[in-house]
This record gives structure tokens, C-alpha cells and sequence, in this order.
């Protein structure tokens, strides 16, 4: 079957299903006429298992690990309830934070910072986090392409000054600067579009739409 029945059968976008495919947990047949996937129910019951999982907040890699063997299902629930509990808890005391602010009915200009901020920082070290970490963790996924983006861009535009510059000593034969230059350009611009492609994906992307399905 196509990608299209798959998505209509697991309710699962199609933009998700070749991140998955991407990251190697599902591997479809291909036709050998046409070079189309064909996916079979074994897949879309693979998928669904994923979809599972996702739904429960278990990693990408724990959900690999137990498709190799590598981990046992039991182990990592166990452990996901670990995780649960402690989040629970740190949204408990987060929650009592907010209820002692709202019981002395202050307002923003006069509440007593120091002293909340001395209470959260005694809480923090009896083991309480008071922040997001899937905020954190979505903002570091999208440092890091553009760091890296920035990183090409610097180096091409850097060899692209030098190679100018090496012309202006010796002269190069016609046209071979501009080629390079137009290279240069190209790669800076495919960079900068893969970049910005893939913050859209991290921001609209597996990572939100495992809340929906």
C-alpha cells in the first residue's frame, strides 16, 4: 500500500512517517518497476507500536533499541514511570510555588522575589526542576543547525575572499573565479534553505505532532 492508506490507516502525518523511516525504525519494501515504498500491514502495525510509545513520551532511540533487541520493554517502561513521577512531582511543587505567590495576593511590582527565589533555589536542591526541559531540548535542536549553518557560510565566504584575492596576485584563467564563486553561492544557499527547513520540522514537527496522534 501507499504512503497515503498508511497515514489514513495510523492516523499518523506523512511527514512523520519518513522520519521514521528516516531514523530506521520502519523500512518498507520498495517495487522494483517503479521504485515506489510499498508498505505492508506489518508496517503499519509497526507503526502503530510507535505510535504508542511516542504517545507516551518514550525516546526515539529507547523505541530503536527495543525493535533490536537491545532493550526490553519492561526496563524502559519502568523506567518512563520513574521519569513520570519525578515530573509530577516537580509540577507539584511548582504548583504549591504558585498558590503560596497567589495567597498573598501580590502584585508584580511588589512581590517578594528574594524570598521565592531562595525557596525554589532550596527545592532545586532537594532534587525539584523548575524548567521546561522540553523547551530546552527544542531550543537546543535548533542551535544546532544554525550554528552549523552559519559555520558553511563562513567558510565558503571566507574561501571565496581568498580565492579572490589569490586572483588579484595571479590571475586565474577566465572564469574560473566567477564559477567558484558561483559554487560558493549555491552551497551558502542550500545550507541556509536546509536550515530553515529543518527548524520548521523541529518546530511543526515530530516532535509536536507525537501530541497528536
Amino acid at each position: 500500500m501507499k504512503i497515503n492508506q498508511v497515514e489514513e490507516l495510523t492516523g499518523i502525518p506523512k511527514k512523520n512517517i519518513r522520519f521514521y523511516e528516516d531514523q530506521k525504525l520502519v523500512s518498507p519494501q520498495r517495487n522494483l518497476s517503479n521504485g515506489y515504498r510499498e508498505y505492508s500491514m506489518d508496517d503499519v502495525a509497526l507503526l502503530n507500536r510507535i505510535k504508542l510509545f511516542r504517545k507516551l513520551g518514550i525516546p526515539i532511540e529507547s523505541i530503536r533499541k527495543m525493535e533490536n533487541g537491545e532493550e526490553q520493554l519492561d526496563d524502559c517502561l519502568y523506567r518512563k514511570v520513574h521519569e513520570l513521577r519525578a515530573a509530577s512531582q516537580n509540577i507539584e511543587q511548582m504548583q504549591a510555588v504558585c498558590q503560596e505567590i497567589l495567597s498573598t495576593q501580590a502584585c508584580f511590582d511588589n512581590i517578594n522575589t528574594e524570598f521565592y527565589l531562595e525557596e525554589i533555589e532550596n527545592l532545586e536542591k532537594g532534587g525539584t526542576q523548575f524548567v521546561n526541559a522540553e523547551q530546552e531540548n527544542k531550543r537546543h535542536s535548533i542551535v544546532v543547525p544554525i550554528i552549523f549553518a552559519g559555520l558553511i557560510v563562513v567558510l565558503m565566504i571566507a574561501l571565496t575572499t581568498l580565492v579572490w584575492y589569490l586572483n588579484s596576485i595571479d590571475p586565474a584563467p577566465f572564469g574560473v573565479v566567477q564559477i567558484f564563486t558561483l559554487i560558493a553561492l549555491a552551497v551558502c544557499a542550500g545550507v541556509i534553505y536546509a536550515c530553515i527547513e529543518r527548524i520548521k520540522e523541529i518546530k511543526g514537527g515530530e516532535l509536536d505532532e507525537a501530541r497528536h496522534y
